[in-house]
């Protein structure tokens, strides 16, 4: 059982919350959102004159009780316990001592606090963009940043609250629930409900990091605050939020696409983040390997500095061994379920319709490093040889089957030559389109006018009630061509095959048999 001295306070302000081991929470209250938890033995609690001083003590003399106790006993005091605030947005102070700032990555260190120290997304930030504009006049609205990591979608959503001052919630779809959520609506709510008594600061912004985690039901937790304005919610996503958000929720939203940091972009982060000499060559390494990734780019020149030191060449250059080190080989950036699965499997499918040899096999190889399904890329290349190539070179389809098979009955890694093999045919063949053309007119042709019966001589056999006629086998004639009319009356005379000039001889076969029949039915 505890004792007397036993016993909790925490006090609950917008930019942090205290306790008497001296813990550091999250911001989870308006500037008047002060409350005392008294954790003590039921003894105590039970006293009436306890509890009535418990209920009248303000602010300042929860502050002092909680001085006196870390006084009192200092060896419960953690570092950063008393870091003081931001103004009371409920943002961690600038002001933090050397060594917290120490102990953060490079990357968090190097957030920008203005919109003129953001790099890239000028799409988006230029000058008199409505986003600029919403930001800079302290008028935030519900979003979803969508982007790749390291292209600033955290960092823009710090902004955005910083400029409007505020109550800014974070929270990561990997870790809360709609508990979680829950507690964020009260909150907001509460603080709008003082903005009535002239309260600062009475909107309540919510970042939601992930918010492609969310499951529908969570999803729809988040619908009624966002309708009724209660709270602004900026989400975060790298996946597309076409797909991964509620149509509800996405229709109040607006939705702000991010690009990947460019080389230079990068390179300039890299520059502005130089604790100490970094050859020119080995920044312009990060920045080309990044990906466009600011964050994987800052991490290794954090890496490769803090390798030079303890190497006991602390003040010297990095250099480009040494980044390379740092950084290694970088994982492919390539989500099997995600939006990245399909664009690289349609870059492939266009490069290779486009005849490019080297861009076909680039995409392969990037399929192939990322993971992915060897039978799912085959599949793609069986589709291709038909729907691009067709006949104008039939034997595409054999070489996409054959390829297909190997997969089957090899797999990775061998079966990568045979895709290799099969990707640059693909790429060099002729091309076409004219079958799928063909069954695409055909298929309007009989949704628009229906399916019309086949002439009696066409049919499996006579049926009681229908009328008898004769198959004319074309074997008998010149050519192989029956003159007996083989379309319905109703289509008589539809042409939906038209061949192309890469399909030349069938293009004459076709204009032969065509001119033959032609001259039988006169």
């Amino acid at each position: 059982m505890r004792s007397k001295r036993d016993f909790d306070i925490r006090l609950r302000t917008p930019s942090v919350n205290l306790d008497a081991r001296g813990g550091r929470r999250p911001n989870c209250g308006s500037p008047y959102d002060v409350r005392c938890e008294i954790h003590a033995a039921p003894a105590v609690l039970s006293c009436p004159v306890i509890a009535l001083r418990l209920l009248i003590w303000d602010g300042r003399a929860i502050l002092r009780r909680v001085e006196t106790l870390f006084d009192d006993d200092p060896d419960s005091r953690q570092p950063g316990a008393g870091a003081e605030s931001d103004g009371g947005t409920g943002r961690r102070a600038a002001a933090d001592d050397s060594d917290t700032r120490d102990a953060r990555p490079l990357a968090v260190r190097m957030r920008p606090r203005t919109l003129d120290d953001f790099v890239g997304q000028s799409h988006l930030l230029g000058d008199g963009s409505a986003l600029r504009s919403a930001i800079e006049h302290g008028r935030p609205h519900s979003m979803v940043l969508y982007g790749p990591p390291g292209s600033g979608k955290t960092t823009l959503a710090r902004l955005i609250a910083e400029h409007s001052r505020a109550a800014f919630e974070e929270l990561s779809a990997v870790q809360a629930g709609r508990a979680e959520v829950r507690a964020v609506i009260e909150r907001a709510t509460h603080r709008r409900s003082l903005a009535e008594r002239g309260a600062p600061e009475a909107q309540t912004i919510l970042f939601l990091d992930e918010i492609h985690r969310f499951n529908k039901a969570q999803q729809d937790a988040l619908l009624p605050a966002v309708e009724e304005g209660v709270l602004t919610l900026i989400g975060a996503t790298t996946e597309n939020p076409a797909f991964e958000v509620n149509g509800a929720l996405l229709s109040r939203m607006r939705v702000y696409a991010l690009q990947a940091l460019t080389a230079e972009e990068v390179g300039e982060l890299l520059r502005r983040a130089s604790e100490a000499e970094v050859d020119d060559e080995a920044i312009d390494f990060l920045a080309a390997r990044s990906e466009g990734d600011a964050r994987t780019a800052l991490n290794a020149l954090e890496l490769a500095v803090a390798t030079a030191g303890e190497a006991g060449d602390a003040g010297g250059s990095v250099t480009l061994a040494g980044v390379e080190d740092a950084l290694q080989r970088r994982a492919v950036l390539y989500d099997k379920k995600g939006d990245r699965h399909y664009d690289y499997a349609s870059a492939w499918i266009k490069a290779t319709r486009g005849s490019d040899p080297d861009a076909s096999l680039y995409y392969l190889a990037v399929m192939l490093e990322g993971g992915e399904d060897p039978r799912f890329i085959v599949r793609r290349m069986v589709i291709l040889a038909s729907e691009d190539i067709g006949n104008a070179d039939p034997a595409a389809l054999s070489v996409a089957t054959a390829a297909a098979a190997a997969v089957e009955h090899v797999g990775l890694p061998e079966a990568r030559y045979a895709l290799a093999q099969a990707a640059i045919y693909l790429a060099l063949a002729p091309k076409s389109n004219a079958a799928g053309r063909a069954l695409g007119a055909a298929q309007r042709h009989v949704r628009e006018h229906g399916a019309q019966p086949a002439p009696p001589w066409l049919r499996s056999g006579p049926r009681p009630g229908q009328e008898q006629a004769d198959y004319d086998n074309p074997h008998g004639h010149p050519g192989h061509a029956s003159p007996q009319p083989l379309l319905p009356d109703e289509v008589a005379g539809a042409r939906f095959y038209e061949p192309d000039e890469a399909e030349a001889q069938l293009q004459r076969r076709l204009r032969e048999i065509r001119e033959a029949r032609d001259h039988h039915q006169r």
